[in-house]
């Protein structure tokens, strides 16, 4: 379990991953997402979540360039959109993430939903990716037990990484378990559910408790179930605010009772029925 904002989790090919970041979901390009991206740098933070789709890997990269941290310090992930997937396809999309982001390598490189028919060939280009130094660790995101399966059935490398949605009203257990044993961590994203998670009594007593937010205690509750996590913001105060998290820790009962609060509730679109 990580104890500090910069500690790393050990990926199954030995790269080491900062165990919490900041995700940038949709943040609008340009000042925007440089602002919340200088703030989480800034803050300590030394992982950043971006993707082709969110349409803001140029700021992404400019916040990157601006801030003189050494580039070896940092850990980058983008992931390839679903109308981008295909053999020759992803490596085109790659390049381009590439591009807009101003990098040499990318430091994760995730398949962003199971595309149906596409994601074994656009895990072959991935593989390829990898195995030339342009990325040092690869992953997917959004795939259940049997998408992740079928890749290895038909791969040489398991996947590093599942980013997966993972909050107390969703803790995936099997999923969670399956990739525990195959080596794969898992990564959450919505951990906090869209700030659907707020007005939860038990969270509610926890918060008060400890002196915290309930983001906190919930965010909390990933690092010490060794999830990684990459909560949202663009407001510097609440990036902090969320890296806060290492200076109390919750018992094995609470953590226990959190996990009961499962309902198996997405705020997302579930894999099997994504279009």
């Amino acid at each position: 379990m990580i104890t500090h904002l910069q500690d790393t989790v050990l990926l199954n090919n030995g790269v080491e991953m900062p165990g919490f970041g900041l995700g940038v979901y949709k943040v609008e390009d340009g000042k925007t997402v440089q602002t919340a991206v200088q703030a989480a740098l800034e803050a300590g933070y030394r992982m950043i979540d971006t993707a082709s789709f969110y349409d803001n890997e140029v700021g992404v990269g400019e916040a990157i360039k601006q801030s003189n941290i050494p580039r070896e310090e940092l850990f980058v992930t983008t992931k390839v959109w679903n109308d981008e997937q295909g053999y020759a396809e992803t490596k085109e999309a790659f390049e381009k993430s590439l591009q807009r982001l101003g990098l040499d390598y990318i430091d994760l490189y995730l398949i962003h939903w199971p595309v149906k028919e596409k994601y074994a060939e656009t895990w072959k280009a991935m593989e390829e990716l990898y195995e030339s130094g342009q990325v040092r660790a690869i992953g997917v995101s959004n795939f259940h037990q049997q998408h992740v399966e079928n890749l290895l059935a038909n791969s040489k490398i398991v996947p590093a990484i599942n980013q997966v949605e993972y909050h107390p009203h969703l803790t995936q257990k099997p999923l969670y378990a399956f990739c525990k044993q195959q080596g794969i961590q898992l990564e959450a994203w919505s951990p906090l559910k869209r700030g659907r998670l707020m007005d939860e009594p038990y969270l509610l007593s926890l918060a008060e408790k400890y002196g915290k937010t309930i983001a906190q205690v919930i965010l909390r509750w990933d690092i010490q179930n060794e999830v990684i996590t990459i909560p949202k913001s663009t407001n510097p105060r609440r990036i902090k605010e969320n890296a806060a998290i290492f200076d109390f820790s919750l018992t094995e009962k609470e953590m226990q009772k959190i996990s009961r609060l499962n309902q198996n509730d997405r705020s997302g679109t579930n894999p099997d029925s994504y279009d």
